[in-house]
């Protein structure tokens, strides 16, 4: 797992804006606070789908973008954005868990019509990366 920098702007009562200086091209747009790091997750798995992985510049480093200062004088933040590679094939872990949870685990994933391993991996990307 990597974390990219994203600058985040907003002009006005507009959107909140976001780019990612170590990725060309790689923007997203949020109406809301909250909802940037769905945002921002989305638009990194869209940039990653047909582009090479590519190593994440360091926070020193973004800072130095001349464009990434003269957005921070404009009341632009610099925002870590962790992004999981998406990698569909699955692998059987073996996990401990109090018994109560695992419970409440299963009731939540039939009640959504899901599987366990289902509900642990949505919840768990959602607890990392801020997106389902």
């Amino acid at each position: 797992m990597h974390y990219y920098i994203a600058v985040v702007h907003q002009d006005g009562d507009s959107a909140y804006g976001l780019s990612f200086p170590d990725l060309p091209g790689c923007f997203a747009a949020s109406d809301t606070w909250d909802g940037i790091p769905k945002a921002a997750t989305e638009a990194l798995d869209l940039w990653f789908e047909d582009q090479p992985d590519i190593e994440p510049a360091s926070l020193e480093d973004v800072r130095a973008h001349q464009e990434v200062i003269e957005e921070m004088k404009d009341g632009a933040v610099l925002m870590p954005v962790p992004y999981i590679p998406a990698d569909t094939a699955t692998v059987r872990a073996n996990i401990s868990i109090e018994r109560g949870l695992l419970r409440a685990i299963d009731e939540a994933a039939k009640a959504r019509g899901m599987s366990r391993s289902g509900l642990i991996s949505s919840a768990t990307r959602r607890e990392i990366a801020g997106a389902a």
